[in-house]
């Protein structure tokens, strides 16, 4: 998605106003939830729909002393905007961009000898050292590697590449597979296998300047997992990464995006009208209709069809019948907003407008699906880019 921020009083069919000013606050508010670490803004995914750049910029305007991305193209998408400073990547396939990743001075991740063989061979290519972080496998089963004999391999031959100037071994690293869920028995599982991982690395000589296993939920609510540094991400954003564990406000974090649209279409239409495909709606009077100019191309979740909550003219309204590709149809219920209207689909709630939350409850999924799966056809318009103060 672009970086250009459009004029806010521009008229749009549909935009996702990013408010800079509530992320840096977000910031400020998480770095005191783990105040003896450091903290890693992560933006990957357009920074879960926020945009990259201008949000990692922001970030790092607030404090944020990493940033952190999936893929090495995100990162070094981030080293072209002229971001400087430490910036880590993670997810790498065979053949990935590991010596354009050293020279733009990237840490990158490694699980497994596959990666740390193309790692050591970028970096003699290169002429220069690579940064590395050891993933270990603590218990999510996704990236890193597993205890045991491959970590002792993995650490081995590391050191060894680290003894022959290719490598600098930068961290040891982890995540949690259930750190939403408070009391999960996995969490202190992972937290002492992570411990004893760490424990074997740092006995065989290596020296990492960042050992990190704690995510959004753990940097709200397991000081333990601190460590030196935390990954923040959907929190960032000002979005709870779990009901469980408490709203935004609770945690003093503040929604970053709002999604709204014009209404484009009001029209009054008889009783036992039928909606939208399949007619899964049918009007139980004379009502208006209004139509919504988002759709599943847009990132709106079909799942929310009938269910989805919409603010029109201070009421909230419910989406009429299915979710269609571009657009969706609210029953107004009789009042005849004009063509134009602000719809809000979801926000930081102030106005009483729903929020992603909300959304991902009547879609059957989380708030991070909902905020990231927005798409490229809704501009982001960006505000309160100033730093404050």
């Amino acid at each position: 998605m672009s970086e250009r921020t459009a004029r806010r009083t521009a008229p749009l069919r549909a935009r996702a106003e990013i408010d800079l000013a509530a992320l840096r606050a977000n910031v400020r508010a998480l770095r005191a939830h783990a105040p003896g670490a450091a903290l890693m803004a992560v933006v990957k995914s357009e920074a879960y729909g926020h945009g990259a750049v201008p949000c990692a910029r922001a970030a790092v305007a607030a404090g944020a002393d990493w940033l952190g991305t999936a893929t090495p193209e995100e990162a070094l998408a981030l080293r072209a905007a002229g971001l400087p400073g430490r910036v880590m990547c993670w997810l790498w396939t065979p053949g990935g961009p590991w010596r354009e990743a050293i020279e733009a001075d990237l840490d990158v991740s490694v699980s497994g000898m596959w990666a740390l063989a193309e790692v050591t061979e970028a970096a003699r290519l290169a002429g220069r050292p690579a940064r590395v972080q050891l993933k270990a496998d603590t218990g999510l089963g996704r990236g890193g590697c597993q205890p045991g004999d491959d970590w002792a391999e993995l650490v081995r031959e590391a050191l060894r590449a680290e003894a022959e100037g290719l490598l600098r071994v930068t961290g040891l690293w982890s995540h949690f597979a259930c750190a939403d869920e408070p009391g999960h028995p996995s969490i202190a599982a992972q937290l002492g296998r992570f411990r004893e991982m760490v424990a074997y690395a740092e006995g065989q000589g290596a020296r990492p300047e960042v050992r990190h296993i704690a995510n959004s939920p753990a940097t709200l609510t397991l000081p333990e997992s601190h460590f030196d540094l935390v990954r923040t991400g959907i929190a960032t954003y000002g979005i709870s990464p779990s009901p469980e564990l408490g709203t935004p406000a609770d945690f003093g974090l503040r929604p970053v995006m709002t999604l709204s649209a014009s209404l484009a279409l009001v029209k009054q239409v008889p009783g036992g009208h039928g909606v939208s495909y399949g007619h899964r709606y049918v009007t139980p009077g004379e009502t208006t209709l209004g139509l919504v100019p988002l759709g599943y191309a847009d990132g709106i979740p079909r799942h929310a069809s009938s269910a989805g909550p919409v603010l029109v003219e201070g009421k909230w309204r419910t989406i009429a019948g299915r979710v269609a590709m571009d657009q969706f149809v609210v029953d107004l219920g009789g009042d005849e907003p004009a063509p134009g209207a602000e719809a809000v689909l979801f926000g930081p709630g102030d106005r009483g407008e729903p929020t992603a939350e909300d959304w991902a409850q009547a879609a059957g999924t989380i708030a991070y699906e909902i905020v990231t799966r927005i798409g490229t056809r809704v501009p982001r318009v960006y505000v309160n880019e100033e730093q404050d103060g």
